[in-house]
């Protein structure tokens, strides 16, 4: 059975919601900043600040202050790109990646609070649905950037052709087969 689209309302208002709360609590989270940074370092031998601020998709500016601080603290090394010398590479030092391990046990024993009073196949189902989810979201926007990208004739309209309400036919295509 379909959803309606009050439950599709619904869903969404919770999903709202819930993401509100999250990243207020990202905001008031003094660590929060430091662990965007270290884990969009994750698995890179070395980013470009740029390529980090598109990532977290926050200013270029603001991930430099980022990288500085956790520089000074030993979490990242900076070295210059040996491919374009005007450039600079931030990689995690050992301890960074300490500090990324600690960081997201702090988040997952956070979560595990949040969810302490539920059975463990609630916990697998609404993981499950989150990733179909996101699946699935990820899917409709690929339609919706091909579609957008198809000359308006693939739909069915020709080029010079009028379209009239209700799928009539106009009357100058009454007279042709």
């Amino acid at each position: 059975m379909r959803p309606t689209r009050a439950d599709v309302e619904r869903m969404v208002v919770a999903l709202f919601t819930l993401n509100a709360g999250l990243d207020r609590a990202r905001r008031q989270s003094p660590g929060a900043a430091r662990l965007s940074v270290l884990q969009a370092l994750l698995g890179r031998e070395g980013a470009h600040p740029s390529d980090l601020a598109e990532t977290l998709q926050v200013s270029p500016s603001l991930v430099t202050r980022h990288v500085q601080s956790l520089e000074e603290e030993g979490l990242v090394a900076v070295a210059q790109d040996p491919a374009d010398r005007r450039s600079c590479l931030v990689s995690l030092t050992p301890i960074g990646r300490e500090e990324v391990r600690r960081l997201q046990e702090v988040g997952v024993t956070r979560f595990e609070s949040f969810v302490a009073g539920w059975d463990a196949a609630e916990v697998v189902s609404f993981t499950r649905l989150l990733e179909r989810l996101e699946f699935d979201k990820h899917e409709a926007g690929e339609r919706e950037r091909r579609r957008s990208r198809r000359p308006r004739w693939a739909d069915g309209e020709k080029p010079g052709r009028v379209r009239v309400p209700g799928g009539r036919r106009t009357p100058a295509e009454e007279t042709t087969p």
